[in-house]
């Protein structure tokens, strides 16, 4: 008897329905086909000793399995489910006239019990396309997979549910989310503040204008003059997630399984921060099975890279494609995978080795050209990727000690929101371009227009303080969200000088 169950493939954070075919016949034998990996393969295995333990059997007879479409490599033992459930059908030991309304998926543990799988969330959208009436799937993924709206996920917690839902004998009570309630629900939960933060204004103000034109930012500083705190505050002032954008965050750390049980939606933009010892295939995503690297699953909030210059070369070389591209393609002989990367790289470092250069109280130990030197591995390209350099000083005994509150997170992210939709007005005939850091250099010569003073003076900074040429775009893309803080249509020559002094780093000779 041929009978047909379905399940699910997931490449980068999609899904592909994978049409599982099984025919018992008369002989012995067990034959599985269709581009299987060694996981799968082994599921005879799981599901002989699955079945055995719960009163079922696997007939005595030949058993041809092929998982259609054949040339999709199938990964993973999340295929147990459909597979058992496929040949107890077939040997009609349940009941197979419903099997094919569902799409299932389940890893089964010997005694029958069900494992959590990855990528729940963009396979019940997928079944949702596919026209299917529901998707049974273990119950710790129910949640995760109930936010898609109009399917029945069924969650389960052995096969004998599975068994006993086919043959009549038992209901399962559908996971239902209201998935725009959970999403408002899950808003405004950022801990860290930034009225926390004493002293620092300066650089605030930096990160206000980072977050507002989505520019990318590296904080210099000495050890203990509050980097990492702030940087950990940042996406805190960053405009709340859309529904769409809180999907498709989900969707990738779905598919890299580091959703909770719990946590059926992302509502909080992301912030990763990788040590600096991480490989360069953990940063961008790949492997022999290709999953999201750090820059992915950063996608829609903050990577965060603490101590730059300590970070592998190689490492901080493969993030320039994306910091342009803002998707990441992982390549192999037979596929390709593309995940999303839109994020706000937020970087920090000492100024020197030792970290006292610049210090205004400790002198630097370093000996002559180690500074250079160690600002030299950070390298040029990547440096023109990121708008602002801001020097971060320590703070004064006194503003440590003060009792006074500095301004909250939910303020300066209303200013943040504004500037927002000014920009999201200004390029919405501009595919691609939501920020004012994504501007080409076309859209600069639009939308960043100077007038002979602010050209005048930009001009004088560029020579007096040798500012590379680089430097000329960042200054006119940081002045242009400067005027959007401020709700101005122009920009004024004040924008151009706040601007430069967020390029340290490009100055000649900053270095020594």
């Amino acid at each position: 008897m041929l009978v047909k169950t379905y399940g699910s493939a997931v490449s980068g954070i999609h899904a592909t329905t994978i049409t599982i075919e099984v025919d018992v016949a008369q002989g012995i034998k067990f034959f599985l086909v269709g581009l299987p990996d060694n996981a799968v393969k082994e599921s005879e295995q799981r599901i002989r000793a699955a079945l055995k333990n719960n009163g079922y059997r696997i007939p005595g007879k030949k058993i041809t399995i092929n998982m259609a479409p054949a040339d999709i490599r199938k990964e993973g033992s999340a295929y147990d489910l459909p597979l058992a459930i496929g040949i107890l059908a077939a040997s009609q030991q349940i009941k197979s006239e419903k099997v094919s309304d569902y799409l299932i998926m389940g890893e089964l543990s010997l005694d029958g019990s069900l494992q959590p799988i990855k990528g729940a969330l963009p396979i019940a959208v997928k079944a949702r396309e596919a026209g299917f009436k529901g998707i049974i799937l273990p119950k710790q993924n129910a949640r995760e997979a109930a936010i898609v709206n109009n399917l029945e996920v069924l969650g389960v917690e052995n096969i004998v549910e599975v068994i006993n839902l086919f043959n009549g004998k038992q209901v399962i009570a559908p996971t239902l989310i209201d998935t725009r309630a959970e999403f408002l629900a899950g808003l405004n939960n950022n801990i860290a503040d930034f009225s926390d933060v004493k002293g620092q204004e300066n650089i605030k103000r930096a990160l206000e204008i980072a977050a507002a034109g989505g520019h990318n930012v590296i904080m210099i500083g000495p050890p203990g003059a509050g980097k990492t705190m702030l940087a950990k505050r940042m996406s805190g002032i960053l405009p709340p997630l859309t529904l769409s954008e809180a999907l498709e965050t989900t969707k990738i750390h779905s598919v890299s399984g580091r959703l909770s049980d719990n946590n059926s939606l992302m509502t909080s933009r992301p912030f990763r921060s990788p040590h600096h010892t991480i490989s360069d295939v953990a940063l961008v995503g790949g492997g022999t099975n290709p999953q999201p690297g750090e820059i992915s699953l950063a996608h829609n909030g903050v990577l965060f890279l603490d101590e730059l210059p300590e970070f592998k070369r190689t490492v901080l070389e493969v993030m320039r494609q994306p910091l342009e591209d803002r998707v990441v393609t992982i390549s192999r002989a037979k596929s390709s995978v593309d995940y999303p990367a839109n994020f706000m790289l937020v970087s920090s470092m000492n100024p020197c080795p030792c970290g006292y250069y610049n210090h205004p109280d400790k002198d630097c130990l370093c000996p002559p050209g180690m500074v250079q030197k160690y600002l030299n591995k950070i390298s040029g390209p990547l440096l023109d990727r990121i708008d602002l350099h801001v020097e971060v000083t320590p703070v004064s005994f006194e503003e440590l000690s003060s009792k006074e509150k500095g301004e909250s997170s939910a303020d300066i992210r209303e200013r943040v929101m504004a500037a927002r939709e000014l920009q999201g007005s200004r390029y919405k005939e501009n595919e691609g371009v939501h920020a004012n850091a994504q501007m080409s250099t076309k859209q600069l010569q639009v939308f960043c227009k100077l007038n002979s003073e602010s050209q005048q003076l930009l001009k004088m900074a560029m020579t007096k303080l040798n500012l590379s040429a680089r430097a000329y775009d960042r200054i006119l893309k940081v002045a242009r969200t400067i005027a959007d803080l401020e709700k101005n249509k122009s920009i004024t020559s004040e924008h151009i000088a706040e601007a430069i002094q967020y390029r340290s780093l490009d100055r000649e000779g900053w270095a020594g």
